[in-house]
């Protein structure tokens, strides 16, 4: 796999856990339970991606001394694909709480039973000028959603560095993402090998968007 791509999921940890559960069809239908468990993996991709951040020495003065720490030279800017990344945003949110946030709706609009059209409707997206932008989506299956996405980010500045954080992304979709933004990095639990003819990710763990928050 191309070194832009990090798959948290193939050491064994914590994460396998979450992933089975948000994979289970039996688990996945307690829809609280399941926003929980996007928001762990939110968390985890936070700490991930952090890694990659500039850093500088800062000095803290605690109860009994100082002592000089690093910390990072500025905050991301989180934003996400409509509705399904609400929760993976607001765990990343959680981590990443001085960010600043954006909000995107992208879109299948279907022209056949398996041919569609991805739309955007809606973007709220702050200045992103020399930023470290964190795009949020947790299905990457055609990868033509992070794309178009990113290009109407791209509208409102261009940033330092872009990451792609999500849970399971298809290697069609992987492929799709590097070959059309280089500069871009992906972080996910997942990576499985195959899309259906609907362009659905398998095994995958279904529509996050309506696991989370009900039928559209």
């Amino acid at each position: 796999m191309d070194s832009r791509v990090k798959i948290l999921g193939k050491n064994n940890s914590c994460l396998s856990q979450i992933l089975y559960e948000l994979r289970d069809e039996t688990i996945q239908r307690d829809r609280l339970r399941f926003r929980t468990n996007l928001e762990r993996i939110g968390e985890i991709l936070a700490y991930e991606i952090s890694r990659e951040f500039a850093y500088s020495p800062k000095t803290v003065t605690t109860p009994l001394g100082e002592l000089e720490m690093q910390l990072p030279e500025k905050n991301p800017v989180l934003v996400s694909i409509l509705r399904a990344g609400v929760p993976l945003h607001n765990g990343l949110l959680r981590m990443f709480d001085h960010a600043d946030n954006g909000f995107i709706s992208a879109f299948r609009q279907h022209t056949s039973e398996n041919e569609f059209v991805v739309k955007v409707e809606y973007t709220a997206i702050p200045d992103v000028t020399n930023r470290d932008l964190i795009l949020i989506d947790p299905m990457i299956a055609t990868g033509r959603s992070i794309i178009l996405s990113l290009k109407e980010i791209l509208q409102a500045g261009i940033p330092d560095q872009i990451f792609v954080a999500g849970v399971v992304a298809s290697e069609e979709g992987v492929e799709y993402v590097l070959r059309n933004m280089p500069k871009a990095r992906i972080y996910v639990a997942a990576v499985d090998n195959e899309l259906t003819a609907k362009s659905y990710i398998v095994p995958g763990l279904g529509d996050a968007g309506d696991l989370a928050f009900g039928p559209k």
